[in-house]
């Protein structure tokens, strides 16, 4: 396991930055699709391979995450605010896998296909069952939601380091070691 003490890895950046934007992209697109009747189509093709990008993109970053310990957070964060970081981020990871699964697990249970394109369907990973695509969709909004208010609270988190606390956090995901580090 590698660690760099100031900074995430590379990877765990570009992950980051990736899966943030196709996330908020997933929480408008899904916002419009309740809200538009005219669009809902066209937003459904593109909600469903984005979400499996998504759990794609969120297997790779745990397996970096595991290999590459993040930077410490600083030693004088108060304990709650430190372990609210931790919850946070381990919330995340754990709705960043379960939306998806969900979302394929309700439209299996609804009979509908997983088009990823034109050829390719996903398999459905539970039986056909009307009961069950009415809870996995409750389960799938409520979740959505939960996701929202996480990630709000996550950008107000590192817009306070930023700003308030200048204490690093934020730069640890936003840039790479400087020079000077690397000396």
């Amino acid at each position: 396991m590698s660690r760099d003490a100031g900074h995430f890895n590379l990877t765990a950046r570009v992950l980051h930055w990736l899966m943030a934007a196709m996330i908020l992209s997933m929480l408008f697109v899904g916002v419009s699709m309740v809200a538009s009747l005219h669009w809902r189509p066209a937003l459904i093709n593109l909600h469903r391979p984005l979400g499996i990008a998504i759990l794609l993109l969120v297997l790779v970053r745990l397996y970096n995450r595991l290999r590459h310990r993040p930077p410490p957070l600083p030693t004088d964060l108060p304990a709650r605010q430190a372990a609210a970081a931790h919850a946070s981020h381990w919330l995340l990871y754990g709705l960043m896998l379960a939306m998806p699964l969900i979302g394929w697990s309700m439209l299996s249970a609804g009979g509908y296909p997983i088009v990823m394109w034109s050829g390719l369907n996903l398999p459905p990973i539970v039986p056909h069952d009307p009961a069950l695509y009415a809870a996995l969709r409750n389960a799938h909004s409520l979740l959505a939601y939960v996701l929202f208010a996480t990630v709000i609270g996550h950008l107000s988190a590192a817009l306070f380091h930023l700003w308030v606390r200048r204490d690093g956090v934020f730069q640890a995901m936003a840039k790479g070691p400087s020079r000077d580090d690397a000396r």
